[in-house]
């Protein structure tokens, strides 16, 4: 009655001997295959909208660079502009 089970080796059982599994390396290396791809692809490509530009600057040439996000001409607003 005194009966010692041995664990088996069965799958899902991690190896102590510091490796690496073949499938996470694998795993990684097709994630790392993936991400440079897509890289590539998107460089190939180039900018999605080369019309729209960044954030204004503020350099007084006009254009509604006061801040307020283009809300001067909405009805209903009184942000600070009397109206």
């Amino acid at each position: 009655m005194a009966e010692s089970r041995q664990p088996s080796g069965a799958a899902g059982v991690m190896p102590r001997n510091g490796m690496i599994p073949p499938a996470l390396c694998g795993f990684l290396l097709l994630l790392a295959l993936a991400f440079w791809a897509s890289y590539a692809v998107g460089s190939a490509a180039g900018p999605v909208a080369p019309g729209i530009h960044g954030t204004r600057t503020g350099d007084g040439t006009g254009g509604g660079g006061d801040g307020d996000g283009g809300m001067e001409n909405m009805p209903g607003t009184t942000h600070g502009h009397g109206g």
